[in-house]
């Protein structure tokens, strides 16, 4: 059959290794079965524990797509939370003289179909941040598995009682080449979201002026029309906007994206939420996930996923360049003012190109558009603009030309191929995850150096400037070329050949 749903009361799901005394649930343990001897390909929980965490294990490792009751039932809870937030909110208005309580009811049964969108889409993300997540499965099993270290060690999260795998047990699995299960990831994504929730709550991110507007956005449109004078005086304003943020952005990029770009900068949590709103802002991320989700039953699931995956490496490399710039402590509206025109202008230069591309190509022959295969075909190369606007404002250059410049850089030198080779560096580990990432910041360092001196030639249109700076480094120009196209003839380049490739490109720098 293809679907299991569980609506009544009672565990009726158990793993091959518990006993039924184990389930405490006497009454069915003539009919539980074992998660292994399911024949079913989805199992949807409606009523609360009618699997043990094992059996959803053991059902997830057979093949069975499954999550946890929790993430099933978690619509409920997000009603409920709307209610309440939004009856506090009315008894604002009714403490006021505003409105009376039988107005109050009436206006809470007109906002039914609004809360319940809202409610659906957050759960159409979560469920969609752990289907995205399978996808990635053993290649971010290591950081998945950081993730729990770093929460045991911070006494917030145990191992026994949630029933994740231990240390023998991750060893066994990346030697089959399997990751952690949907269950499994489950749990990691809520422990995630309280561990988020506490950082920003402790942080002044909520205080934000652009950040703060996310509590506006929490409401039905209804209330924002019409009781908008009320939203900022909620009681509970700040855990409103934590929980939006947190929600908006763990269901789009994993639990595992905050902690592990900390740990790669620095950064505290708040700073990197912050620096992921700014690229996700720059970068127009959310009208491209709209485009894709309109994708849905019209392409597969395969497609879309490998589409979300691609968009979140750029949002990944954006968030780390924000992370390590001095522009992270400015107004959000004057980052988007800085950034986006150069967004557009390099993105007008790449998608072009992205047209004939194999990736695109493919895309486009699965059902996708034309305008957003290639769009997102070019993500890979986008976040070169936030330092195209960087250069732009030290060489005092229009962004449609400095691109134009920092393109034919890339093209002379043959970066895109370079680039590719760097992410095609294996990453199973958290250390190789960093040497990988430090060559593409390093190789996006020398080209925006390069760019920056080819600017600094003089007047001119770009073209004559690029043909300038080639006759003016002629030998050093040869010497790279050479030794990239070399490189781009050997088969598998590893870290040692490609460290060699920058050294050289340093030369030019």
């Amino acid at each position: 059959m293809d679907l299991l749903y569980n609506g009544g009361i009672g565990t009726y799901i158990k793993a091959g290794s518990e006993a039924h005394a184990e389930v405490g649930d006497r009454a069915n343990d003539a009919l539980r079965v074992n998660g292994r001897d399911l024949r079913c390909k989805v199992v949807a929980e409606g009523g609360n524990l009618g699997c043990t965490q094992r059996g959803r294990v053991e059902a997830a490792l057979a093949g069975v797509s499954i999550y946890t009751d929790a993430i099933d039932n978690s619509a409920g809870v997000d009603t409920s939370d709307h209610e309440v937030n939004i009856k506090i909110l009315l008894g604002l208005a009714i403490s006021d003289g505003e409105m009376t309580e039988k107005q109050r009811n009436t206006l809470l049964a007109q906002m039914t179909d609004d809360v319940a969108a809202l409610v659906l889409r957050d759960n159409y993300f979560q469920t969609q941040a752990l289907s995205v997540g399978a996808r990635l499965g053993p290649a971010y099993l290591d950081q998945e598995v950081r993730f729990i270290r770093f929460l045991e060690k911070s006494g917030r999260l145990s191992r026994t009682i949630e029933f994740l795998p231990s240390e023998d047990e991750i060893a066994e699995r990346k030697a089959r080449g399997i990751g952690l299960t949907n269950p499994e990831r489950a749990v990691l994504l809520a422990y995630c979201k309280m561990w988020l929730f506490d950082e920003i709550m402790a942080s002044d991110l909520p205080e934000d002026a652009w950040i703060g507007t996310a509590l506006a956005r929490y409401f039905p449109a209804l209330l924002r029309e019409v009781f908008s004078a009320y939203i900022p005086r909620h009681p509970l304003r700040r855990e409103i906007v934590a929980t939006h943020v947190l929600n908006s952005m763990v269901n789009r990029v994993g639990s595992t994206f905050v902690h592990r770009l900390s740990e790669r900068t620095g950064a505290t949590p708040a700073q990197v939420v912050r620096a992921y709103l700014a690229a996700r802002e720059v970068l127009g991320d959310v009208s491209i996930w709209q485009q894709i989700e309109a994708l849905d039953n019209k392409v597969t699931d395969a497609v879309q996923s490998e589409m979300l995956i691609e968009e979140g490496w750029l949002t990944a490399r954006a968030t780390t360049w924000f992370l390590r710039s001095r522009r992270l402590a400015e107004p959000m509206e004057e980052t988007f003012q800085r950034f986006i025109p150069a967004v557009r202008a390099l993105r007008e230069r790449l998608e072009p190109a992205a047209a004939a591309s194999p990736r695109s190509d493919a895309w486009i022959a699965a059902g996708v558009p034309t305008p957003l295969a290639c769009r997102v075909a070019s993500a890979n190369d986008l976040v070169a603009a936030l330092d195209v606007a960087e250069v732009a404002e030290a060489a005092r250059r229009g962004f449609g030309e400095v691109s134009e410049v920092h393109v034919g850089v890339g093209a002379r030198l043959g970066l895109s191929g370079l680039r590719q080779q760097i992410d095609a560096l294996p990453s199973d580990s958290h250390w190789q995850g960093l040497a990988k990432g430090a060559l593409g910041d390093d190789l996006a360092g020398l080209q925006r150096a390069i760019a920056q001196d080819v600017l600094g030639g003089g007047a001119g249109s770009p073209a004559d400037l690029l043909a300038a700076w080639e006759s003016s480094n002629a030998a050093a120009l040869e010497r790279a070329q050479r030794l990239l196209a070399e490189l781009g003839d050997a088969k598998g380049a590893d870290l040692a050949m490609l460290s060699v490739a920058l050294r050289e490109l340093r030369n030019l720098a």
